[in-house]
């Protein structure tokens, strides 16, 4: 079934760089027309110049995730700019701490809560009457597997993470009957600078690769490959589905 997104408009959260920008660039290939968002404005504009020499069609809108008011200002924006959002990927995260939870702090649990929880369920709620409207939709929340099996060290992002996974069960189970698919990708370690304290570790890395019957490190490609079906016709009988892309390591 056909991988194409021409006509469609795409917000992406977390566009500047990683996971995030490999969706947004994919889907732009595709023949989708893209937003891109993320905290710092010249970041996103950095990255929609970039497109815009590939003949992709882009708008750049800063939004932190955890800021509920930036969150409903990107909203907005997006819906005036580009009359409507056919895909939403909720890819934005953060992690601020490592260590064991009895160390973390409530104010790091809010800041961890709020933009990995708090900030897409508030975006897939506004994008919902106007997926609705338009005959359905398709939401992909970026989760990860530590919301599937936790690591020592990253409990509250886990804790999120996997909140995450039930946010998009939820959602698909409510939204289907407007045609609106919610899924959840699962990436294990990926080559971004978010994980790079892990995958620059080779003590580390010889660990996971007792464990990972692929031994490679994952690309940023490679989850934007499956974003990709997933927005498209060729998924559109998945919902509620949680998608690892991880080299086999949560077997």
């Amino acid at each position: 079934m056909e991988q194409s997104l021409k006509g469609k408009v795409a917000l992406i959260t977390g566009a500047s760089k990683g996971i995030g920008k490999s969706i947004a660039y994919l889907f732009g290939k595709a023949g989708a027309k893209v937003i891109l968002s993320s905290r710092k404005q010249d970041a996103v504009d950095e990255v929609a110049l970039d497109f815009k020499r590939e003949g992709i069609e882009v708008g750049a809108i800063a939004c932190n995730m955890g800021k509920m008011e930036e969150v409903k200002q990107l909203f907005e924006k997006s819906k005036e700019n580009f009359e409507k959002i056919d895909i939403l990927v909720n890819n934005a995260a953060t992690n601020p701490i490592f260590g064991p939870v009895e160390d973390a702090t409530t104010e790091a649990f809010d800041k961890i809560m709020d933009v990995n929880v708090k900030g897409p369920f508030l975006i897939s709620k506004l994008v919902y009457p106007i997926m609705k409207e338009n005959g359905g939709g398709a939401i992909i929340n970026i989760s990860s597997i530590e919301g599937i099996t936790p690591g020592f060290g990253l409990g509250l992002y886990s804790v999120s993470k996997s909140a995450l996974i039930m946010l998009s069960k939820v959602t698909a189970k409510e939204w289907g009957k407007h045609k609106i698919r919610v899924n959840t990708i699962c990436p294990g370690l990926i080559k971004t600078k978010f994980s790079e304290a892990l995958w620059s570790n080779e003590k580390i890395m010889s660990q996971v690769f007792k464990m990972q019957p692929i031994q490679d490190i994952g690309k940023p490609e490679d989850i934007a490959s499956l974003a990709l079906m997933l927005a498209s016709d060729a998924g559109s009988f998945c919902t509620g589905a949680v998608f690892t892309a991880d080299g086999g390591l949560t077997i």
